[in-house]
């Protein structure tokens, strides 16, 4: 049996980066911790219809910055931007911060299809409206592959059509290599919550290799050594 690792997890430091960046000292720490934790819990109640994929978190020097990455940027700031004032009030309330000491800021993310989140959620909310499981599924794909992904894996498990035994089944296009630390793989994990039970949706994206940055170029040999000659015989 392949022991499984979280693709984004296994990549940090080579190719992810960090979902939140500060320094803490071994008190602190915890805090910041659940702090974050809690501040992603709440955006994403607060923020269920903008079709939410990643929150960036970062502090330095008694200062936050957030950053959401929606692909509805418009329903996050709202009418004249009155909702993310709103909502800036509400995370410095949360962080325990002066207004003026938190950001956020809003990236929009151009193509849907190709984040694996966004992609996991779409087949949940279809599965809640008794949608079939395979139809569900191939569509996501079909997206996927035509909007320029290289490949993409979906995986369902549960009652799935409100079978009596749970099973998982998965449908691939493309190539998905999971081992291979280049790789840009996205990777998410939905819930459809049925009326027979709670579905899981697992979704891998392969967007392509990261390309690295060139090696530099090798230092010219030298003539000298270092080494000391060894004598020579005296000809004839």
């Amino acid at each position: 049996m392949g022991q499984k690792v979280h693709p984004v997890g296994i990549r940090l430091g080579i190719t992810k980066e960090w979902s939140s960046k500060w320094y803490a000292n071994t008190q602190t720490f915890p805090h910041y911790v659940e702090q974050d934790h809690r501040i992603r819990e709440f955006l994403r109640k607060k923020l269920k219809e903008a079709s939410i994929s990643r929150i960036h978190i970062e502090r330095q020097a008694k200062k936050a910055s957030i950053t959401i990455h929606t692909a509805r940027p418009g329903v996050v700031i709202g009418k004249k931007g009155e909702d993310i004032e709103r909502l800036r009030h509400e995370v410095s309330k949360l962080l325990g911060m002066p207004l003026q000491d938190v950001r956020l800021n809003i990236a929009e993310i151009r193509k849907p299809e190709l984040d694996a989140l966004l992609v996991a959620e779409g087949i949940a909310q279809q599965l809640e409206r008794r949608v079939q499981f395979r139809r569900a599924m191939r569509r996501a794909v079909t997206n996927t592959m035509r909007i320029g992904a290289e490949g993409i894996k979906v995986r369902v498990s549960g009652r799935l059509n409100g079978a009596e035994i749970a099973r998982s089944e998965w449908y691939r296009e493309g190539r998905v290599p999971l081992h291979t630390f280049r790789a840009d793989i996205d990777y998410g994990l939905a819930e459809a919550k049925t009326t027979y039970g709670v579905i899981g949706v697992k979704v891998w994206v392969f967007r392509g290799e990261v390309r690295e940055a060139a090696e530099p170029a090798a230092a010219p040999e030298t003539a000298e050594t270092g080494r000391p000659q060894a004598p020579q015989a005296p000809q004839a």
